[in-house]
């Protein structure tokens, strides 16, 4: 029954959005040039289906990979920050000023440093947008290590990566996890800067700004809606990954 309500609720909150959604485009009476509603997006997947295919693929498995790298460097980062107290001081100024700048003013910077790399650039916009809360949640989770357990694991001879790997890293799954799931749809935007203002953007953005440039409305919100798709399946990947290494955090619910 439980398995049943987690897998019906989300699906009647889509179907409920939708719903809404057609029946506030019906009740405004807006044309599709001003927003298309669910009912028009069938026909645009129909027409556009191999490149919907081909565009999503380019966008997915850059996304994915930048992700990676947000991973391996945020983590790399966030250990550094949480073990060294001077790291921690010196690297979080630099972190929170990147972070703050628009990452959309990187992608000519990108674009010029690398000039013809498209799926360098596309992967590398996706990490740089990405690894700041995996960097931000690591670094927390092993800076509030609770001192006794290293203390006493230290005294019976423990060394620092028998400490890591018994302590430091379970308490920070939770942490990872946490900003895993935010770092998903970071990514995304990431890659979908890269296809839309580039010239040579491929994906999904590109098919985006496709349907701008030609003032086919339907196009442009059913790449929205497949955007979110991926999304979506992106993010219950990791759900799935947090409940295999980290599903003893889970309280279980009331």
């Amino acid at each position: 029954m439980q398995t049943f309500q987690k897998i019906a609720t989300p699906i009647l909150a889509i179907l409920i959005f939708v719903i809404l959604w057609e029946a506030l485009v019906w009740v405004n009476g807006w044309p599709d040039f001003v927003m298309a509603s669910p009912s028009d997006l069938p026909a645009a997947y129909r027409r556009f289906w191999p490149l919907f295919i081909s565009g999503g693929w380019e966008t997915l498995w850059r996304t994915v990979l930048g992700l990676l790298l947000a991973v391996i460097v945020g983590t790399a980062i966030g250990m550094i920050m949480g073990f060294s107290r001077i790291a921690r001081d010196a690297l979080y100024p630099l972190l929170v000023g990147f972070n703050a700048v628009p990452k959309a003013t990187l992608v000519p910077v990108l674009a010029l440093l690398f000039v013809g790399q498209h799926n360098f650039n596309t992967v590398m916009m996706a990490f740089l947008i990405s690894f700041f809360p995996i960097a931000v949640s690591v670094g927390i989770g092993l800076s509030t290590l609770e001192p006794e357990y290293r203390d006493i694991l230290r005294s019976l001879g423990a060394s620092r990566f028998t400490i890591f790997r018994k302590i430091a890293l379970p308490k920070t799954l939770p942490e990872f996890f946490g900003a895993l799931k935010v770092s998903v749809t970071l990514a995304f935007i990431g890659t979908n800067l890269v296809e839309i203002i580039s010239p040579h953007g491929r994906g999904l953005g590109a098919l985006f700004l496709s349907g701008q440039t030609n003032s086919n409305y339907p196009l442009m919100f059913a790449v929205l809606i497949a955007l979110a798709v991926l999304g979506i399946l992106l993010y219950y990947a990791v759900v799935a990954l947090e409940r295999i290494f980290a599903g003893w955090a889970e309280r279980p619910q009331q």
